[in-house]
């Protein structure tokens, strides 16, 4: 039952005749946890939290640093050398009091992982590492748990919905993990202030929605920004039952024992091409990007591309492009959970080649 000053505080919510009074009890009554308290989970936090969710975890074992105020727009100056956690939580409990809040110091990994978890409704992914991803979708898978993930790499960003009502999980987009020196993180190649806003509103957008039954979820669908440009796509995929049947959880470590995938400059295209004669050039963007501009080969998009893999020889070696370098390695990944061996990702695709 919303109290008068709850109700007061999201008439504007309340009125919308998707959310209402019902919704909003909803949204009172859920219990969703935010791993990671960084440039995704800081939006994620400030947007729950005024909605009205009525209860938030916290998971971060990180102190703020001076390098994080550029994006993680929770904390300031004073903060610098607290707990993520707890300062964030103090932050959201200045925002609305009638948020129940429960920060955890800790970083998750295979042997709490579970436990961290069990208790929450929705599961909001805020990491910025591969192994951490892997890990929240297998305990997700284990426990039934849906989660809602986002991502974000200099100036693009992607969010999707996985493990909703069945639905498929990170796995199925993503079989396996990169290898190693594959997986940067914001840390080492930087990411423009405004993307974590940008990527961790639609994860809440989407939490929200999960919560209280309306619109259609990200499930099955991976959305990439671009926002350099502001070019959208949505990216489909389907479920692989296989992926259900995880019953514990990997060491991290064992995450980066794949073998890497071979990247390669622009300037060192025209060489490998004239060389072998056999190798095959596909772009993975989407068919109007590639009409647009591009550098040549055959268009298999990566919405589309395990459909389309009989156009490929797979004794042959296959080099893989698209704007920024991003969903070719995704592709490049997928190739290679199917067979492929021989697989050359684009470094940082084609945008600014395509500008000269």
């Amino acid at each position: 039952m919303l109290s008068v000053a709850e109700k007061n505080r999201y008439g504007k919510q309340i009125i919308l005749p998707e959310i209402g009074i019902d919704g909003q009890t909803k949204l009172a009554a859920a219990k969703a946890l935010v791993i990671g308290a960084g440039g995704l989970g800081c939006p994620v936090l400030q947007y729950l939290g005024a909605a009205g969710v009525g209860t938030l975890g916290i998971i971060d074992g990180d102190n703020v640093e001076l390098s994080n105020l550029q994006r993680q727009v929770l904390y300031n100056n004073a903060d610098i050398g607290k707990s993520k956690a707890h300062t964030a939580a103090q932050k959201i409990a200045a925002l609305n009091p009638h948020v129940k809040l429960f920060p955890v110091k800790t970083f998750i990994n295979h042997t709490n992982a579970l436990e961290l978890i069990k208790d929450y409704d929705i599961i909001i992914d805020g990491s910025d590492n591969f192994p951490t991803r892997y890990l929240i979708n297998d305990a997700c898978v284990m426990l039934n748990k849906p989660m809602v993930s986002g991502a974000i790499y200099k100036f693009e960003g992607q969010v999707s919905v996985f493990n909703y009502k069945g639905g498929p999980t990170y796995r199925c987009i993503f079989p396996d993990p990169p290898g190693e020196g594959e997986s940067p993180n914001c840390a080492d190649i930087g990411v423009i202030a405004t993307l974590p806003g940008i990527i961790g509103s639609i994860q809440a957008n989407e939490v929200i929605k999960i919560i209280t039954g309306i619109g259609e979820p990200l499930s099955g669908k991976l959305l990439v920004m671009d926002t350099l440009t502001m070019a959208t796509n949505t990216f489909q995929f389907k479920l692989n039952p296989n992926n259900l049947k995880i019953t514990a959880l990997a060491e991290s470590k064992d995450y980066c024992k794949v073998e890497a995938i071979t990247s390669i400059d622009y300037s060192d295209l025209k060489s490998i091409l004239s060389v072998d004669k056999d190798a095959q050039l596909v772009d993975v963007r989407e068919i109007e990007e590639h009409q647009l501009g591009n550098i040549g080969g055959i268009n298999l998009p990566l919405s589309r591309l395990s459909q389309l893999l009989h156009k490929l020889n797979k004794d042959n070696t296959v080099v893989v492009y698209c704007a920024s370098g991003i969903r070719s390695m995704h592709a490049a990944r997928l190739l290679q959970g199917n067979g492929f061996t021989k697989i050359i990702n684009l470094n940082n695709g084609v945008s600014e080649l395509l500008k000269r």
